[in-house]
């Protein structure tokens, strides 16, 4: 009944992605739907078992982050200051006046001490949020496709460098290698690289890939890591820029820009001043302020803005959200393209255009007040997609070329998800297939599930047109697929 029912739930959710489908017509990358195919897995289960199973947490709940754009007010102030509270009242003091919002998401999210990306797992059901490659195994197995399209159009070399910027737990890399794992060249060509800056993800990405450290020679302490997954090396770095260059490089970035600290100015009666963060008047707790005069920031970043989409369409806006480290990372990114060949796909939540207020908190799959208790919610806002390619083409604007962005929902239908679900769906039990037509929806559908049976609560929201995705590439490989 589950197989039959999923053929109206295909056409409605690909409904968007019809003109699309031609342009990988060609793709020399498929999945099959024999018997020695990868099955499907369940969340929950165990990834270690001769199906190739992946874990994933039971009962997790998916948020949209994109879903609040003005959080609520303050619903309590912390009782006993953390140890995160004390060091950002602590900088307060010290400079003598409040810190930018940048500052505050820096020290929050990756303070080496008590940041919260540093020391716990914020994805899945148990932490405060869950990402799409937590949801279903098809998203890491569809950027996998995207991977090796572009490595054949590289002219498929014995060895590539491929990067993923903010791994998590490891998922994404995990299902991409397993799905990828049968095309042996691509699989035997790979150096994989992890940035993360997280000892306690490294851990938990080392665990997830089944990494094995082996010595690099006989009577030598220097080890080399491994994934029993595929048998390539893994190396791990804190930014782009420890990445060896030098080889063709594909880089992945889902959800990364998002967590990236901002500035956000707002329009008063005495021109552009910079939003900021103090402590409030009774020092329980902080609050938003404006800033007295113009800032560094405010005259640099607003100038940039301008020059890309004029005086005239910023005058019409009354907040603005500049993101400094998404514009370095893009610089960073075109330049490493230009020089060794490659690609980047970049997936998030965000816009085509500046973003004016977006900054959001989430706690437990909740979102809370940004101000709130610091340190115990993860911290984002949404991507402004033409700011990264307004800087690619200022980094290497003869090198490379910048396509997108386009719905995740079109991206993936392009590369064949329809296609997959239903090779899975020949193989599994009705649970299985209850959690495969969930996780589809998710990723490429549109709003509510309309096949769902269960709590409102717990309805599927499809991110299918919530997040975008764009590719950022070395000219001489062509356009990739799915941007013709």
């Amino acid at each position: 009944m589950l197989r039959r029912s999923l053929s109206p739930l295909l056409a409605r959710a690909m409904g968007r992605v019809v003109p699309f489908l031609s342009a990988t017509a060609g793709a020399s990358f498929s999945f099959s739907s024999s018997s020695n195919s990868l099955k499907p897995r369940l969340p929950g289960e165990d990834e270690t078992n001769e199906n190739n199973q992946n874990s994933r947490p039971t009962g997790a709940i998916t948020v949209d982050r994109s879903g609040l754009y003005n959080p609520p007010d303050h619903l309590h102030k912390p009782s006993v200051d953390t140890e995160i509270i004390k060091h950002l009242k602590s900088i307060i003091k010290f400079r003598g006046g409040p810190i930018s919002i940048s500052e505050y998401m820096e020290e929050v999210l990756t303070n080496p001490n008590h940041g919260l990306y540093i020391n716990r797992d914020v994805f899945g059901a148990g932490g405060d949020f869950t990402t799409s490659p937590e949801v279903s195994q098809m998203f890491g197995e569809m950027v996998g496709v995207w991977t090796m399209c572009l490595w054949e159009q590289l002219g498929q070399p014995a060895k590539v460098n491929l990067v993923e910027l903010g791994p998590g737990r490891g998922t994404l890399m995990a299902d991409l290698l397993r799905g990828s794992s049968k095309f042996v060249d691509f699989a035997k060509s790979l150096n994989i690289y992890l940035v993360e800056c997280s000892p306690t993800l490294q851990k938990l990405q080392y665990s997830t890939l089944k990494c094995v450290d082996e010595a690099i020679s006989s009577g030598d302490t220097a080890t080399s890591t491994t994934t029993t997954l595929t048998g390539a090396p893994i190396f791990w770095h804190v930014d782009l820029e420890g990445v060896p260059s030098g080889l063709p490089t594909i880089i992945i970035a889902h959800e990364f820009f998002d967590a990236l600290p901002i500035h956000q100015f707002q329009k008063t009666s005495r021109g552009w001043c910079e939003k900021m963060i103090d402590m409030s008047e009774d020092s329980s707790g902080f609050d938003f302020v404006l800033s007295p005069q113009p800032t560094p920031a405010s005259l640099l970043y607003l100038r940039r803005l301008c020059q890309w989409v004029g005086k005239e369409e910023i005058g019409k806006l009354e907040q603005i959200e500049v993101c400094p480290r998404a514009l370095e990372l893009s610089h960073q990114i075109a330049k490493r393209i230009a020089s060794d060949g490659g690609g980047a796909l970049i997936i998030d939540y965000g816009k085509n255009e500046i973003i004016s207020d977006s900054l959001q908190a989430i706690r437990k799959h909740k979102f809370v007040h940004v101000l709130d208790n610091p340190g115990s919610a993860d911290l984002s806002a949404f991507v402004d997609f033409s700011t990264i390619r307004h800087c690619c083409a200022e980094a290497a604007s003869e090198c490379i070329s910048v396509h997108g962005p386009i719905t995740q929902s079109q991206l993936f239908g392009s590369l064949g998800i329809n296609f997959r679900v239903e090779a899975l769906l020949q193989n599994c039990s009705e649970e299985q297939a209850e959690s495969l037509r969930t996780g589809y929806w998710r990723l490429v559908g549109d709003g509510e599930a309309p096949f769902w049976e269960g709590t409102v609560e717990q309805t599927p929201i499809g991110m299918g047109t919530r997040y975008l995705a764009m590719a950022i590439v070395n000219k001489k490989q062509g356009v990739p697929i799915p941007f013709k």
